[in-house]
């Protein structure tokens, strides 16, 4: 049995078990590996160059609205994370803390940051003092620990890399539009960079983030209709400023609360990207974070002049894309496999007779498709090819968003939906009372997603589809990682 035929079957057929799949794609592309601490990965250099893309993109965005890079401490006093009590509350079944420094015992426990609110809110007590401090508009990379129970590589683990951006403002108005603003962005990237539809909208009050006023998310429906909450953007009005004794003067010389967000993303859009693009032979990657977008392939390298005309083709390519010229001793065969297990968006092949016609094979990973192209127009072709594969992912994976995103106007077409097209979105009206909200979810094993913004409501029914009293939204439901 061929090597190549051997690494593709080491990979669980999805449509067999998802999950296994998932764990499968994640160690045999190399992207992690399990660490001595339980519930802790390794973010393997392959892992870690698709984190490295996506920071790169993401960093230039923020710094493009104004947003400036900073770093806070790994550790938060005790009493400082209780001044917030509502927030306290929201995490303190995920808080490891440190309770020795040495031999020593702590005269105060220190947690371990599970995010930063309360740091970045002692900061700003001590540099805001006029109208003319604001907005600040600060971003860190960095990782957090939150104590999972059940974890998995990038959805859910103990320590994960994230970015959080915490702001404030003047007012309430500029800081509900910095909420949103970062939503888009997020939303952008996912659709543009990870050719991921997302749907866009704001969390119950039951899901809300601990200590806002509101907070908003965009959701995604992965290959097997679970939702994956992508990234959250927080307006906390000035809870947290009012907990910390944060004021400014204002334009008329008066002392006044100024207005906070946060907003984040973090490692588990790379889980999101493998379980909405990847396949049955391992990884398929969007050409944007993708860290070899063309991988080039010489075809009977023995010969006289091949692996000299791979060299060139694949330098030229180079100096606009993200090249690797793979000139090992392993046979062309075994490479297909193995970029493809990789999910190299592009494979390029040259051989003795591609070089007698001054052409080039191009092979798109997403589909498969193979063209044939002047050496010549290389670049260009590359280009073209890159784009095809950016949007036949996209395009694929909102047909298969569509094909399971379900209107229900009762419980039982829920159920009915659910039991003969399998998990997806579940869209419904509903009156807003939480109660509803946990009975639909009990009834049906769907959970409320989020609320889409005013603009995108569609009036299915009048009527909420649990109580019968007058609807006040349209919201999805879905499963959920």
């Amino acid at each position: 049995m061929s090597a190549e035929k051997k690494m593709v079957e080491a990979i669980t057929p999805m449509d067999v078990d998802f999950a296994q799949w998932y764990t499968d794609v994640c160690k045999k592309a190399d992207l992690v590996d399990y660490s001595s601490v339980r519930g802790c990965m390794i973010i393997r250099p392959y892992g870690y160059a698709i984190w490295e893309n996506i920071q790169k993109i993401l960093d230039a965005r923020f710094k493009a609205t104004g947003h400036e890079n900073v770093y806070m401490p790994l550790f938060i006093p005790e009493s400082l994370l209780n001044k917030e009590k509502e927030h306290v509350q929201g995490f303190a079944p995920e808080v490891a803390w440190v309770t020795h420094g040495g031999d020593e015992k702590l005269t105060e426990r220190l947690c371990v940051r599970p995010t930063s609110e309360t740091l970045f809110c002692e900061h700003y007590a001590n540099i805001i003092r006029s109208y003319r401090d604001l907005p600040k508009l600060y971003n860190q990379w960095c990782s957090v620990v939150r104590w999972e129970k059940t974890t998995r590589p990038f959805l859910r683990s103990r320590e994960f890399l994230w970015q959080e951006g915490h702001t404030m403002h003047a007012t309430a108005e500029d800081a509900i539009e910095e909420t949103l603003r970062m939503l888009d962005i997020y939303a952008d990237f996912h659709e543009n960079d990870l050719a991921i539809p997302v749907i866009k909208g704001r969390k119950t009050e039951s899901d809300k983030f601990a200590g806002a006023v509101a907070t908003y998310a965009i959701e995604a429906l992965m290959h097997d209709g679970k939702s994956l909450q992508a990234g959250t953007s927080h307006y906390f009005g000035d809870g947290f400023a009012r907990a910390f004794g944060i004021q400014y003067t204002d334009r008329e010389n008066k002392l006044v609360y100024p207005h906070q967000t946060s907003w984040g993303v973090s490692t588990r859009m790379i889980g999101g990207t493998i379980m909405t693009h990847g396949d049955n032979d391992g990884l398929v990657l969007p050409p944007a974070v993708a860290p070899i977008q063309i991988v080039v392939i010489p075809i009977a390298q023995h010969k006289e002049g091949v692996l000299e005309a791979a060299r060139s083709l694949a330098a030229k390519l180079g100096e606009h894309f993200r090249v690797k010229l793979d000139d090992s001793d392993y046979t062309p065969g075994w490479k297909f496999a193995e970029y493809e297990m990789k999910g190299v968006p592009l494979r390029i092949e040259i051989g003795p007779r591609d070089i007698e016609a001054g052409q080039f094979v191009a092979v798109t990973r997403h589909n498969r498709e193979k063209i044939v192209a002047p050496i010549s127009e290389a670049v260009s072709v590359a280009a073209e090819r890159l784009k095809a594969v950016r949007d036949g992912l996209y395009e694929k994976a909102l047909a298969n968003r569509t094909a399971h995103t379900y209107t229900c106007t009762t419980i039982e077409e829920i159920k009915t939906a659910l039991r003969e097209h399998g998990d997806g979105f579940v869209r419904l009206m509903w009156c807003g009372d939480e109660a509803c909200e946990d009975s639909i979810k009990e009834q049906t094993g769907v959970g409320s997603r989020c609320i889409p913004p005013e603009e995108e409501q569609e009036k299915i029914s009048d009527v909420c589809i649990c109580c019968g009293k007058p609807a006040k939204h349209m919201i999805y439901f879905a499963k959920a990682y």
